[in-house]
């Protein structure tokens, strides 16, 4: 089975590729670990990242299907895989589904996660990750330890960057103005599946397999 999950930043994507991953016995893949893993690596694709990273400009999307499709290729991922953000764009879309009826496979499911920017905002802004390990708290809903220092790797806890009010209002908007079109992309497929991500993650993973259901 493959599972495309998409939602604006702050939607709590990465919370629910996990369990959702170990129930359907697939894996889980982000584009973020994707990149990390290529760039520590210094791959061939990372090192062609790192060239357009370095200069503060986008991956274009080319190479990051290039880096997907990777990815895709590792036994790990031949019984199915649940993409966390990705395709972001219609191009990338299209490419994955190239890509896919290559294999004999397609995107079984494209889960849109729903939710206010009022309440993204809120999330956005209280989130704080360690700058060892990723381990992800909130100042509101999970609290990290008083002192700053990872309870889990003893690495530094900090905001990032693209969490502060002006960057995440920016990151917003870019999504809106890149994904809006994919999330229209799969809807004229018959293959999106709209769920709130309101309330407790546990809630909201029951929201997702009902609406696979």
């Amino acid at each position: 089975m493959i599972i495309v999950l998409l939602g604006p930043p702050g939607a709590g994507k990465g919370t629910q590729t996990g369990p959702l991953a170990r129930k359907y016995q697939i894996v889980g893949i982000s584009t973020g670990d994707i990149f990390r893993f290529n760039l520590n690596a210094g791959t061939p694709l990372g090192l062609e990242a790192k060239n357009f990273m370095n200069q503060g400009l986008l991956v274009p999307d080319d190479l990051t299907c290039r880096l997907v499709e990777d990815r895709l290729s590792q036994p790990d991922a031949q019984n199915g895989c649940l993409l966390d953000g990705f395709p972001r764009t219609v191009y990338q879309a299209e490419e994955l589904e190239k890509y896919l009826a290559k294999k004999g496979q397609k995107v079984d499911y494209c889960l849109l996660l729903d939710i206010p920017e009022k309440e993204l905002m809120a999330r956005l802004t209280g989130r704080r990750v360690c700058r060892s390990c990723a381990a992800v708290w909130h100042l509101t809903f999970s609290p990290p330890p008083a002192n700053l220092v990872c309870d889990r790797c003893g690495g530094e806890i900090y905001q990032r960057d693209d969490d502060g009010e002006v960057a995440a209002s920016n990151r917003l908007k870019v999504y809106q103005a890149q994904t809006q079109p994919v999330v229209d992309w799969y809807k004229a497929k018959g293959t999106l599946k709209t769920v709130t991500a309101l309330g407790p993650p546990a809630e909201v993973e029951k929201a997702i397999i009902k609406a696979m259901s």
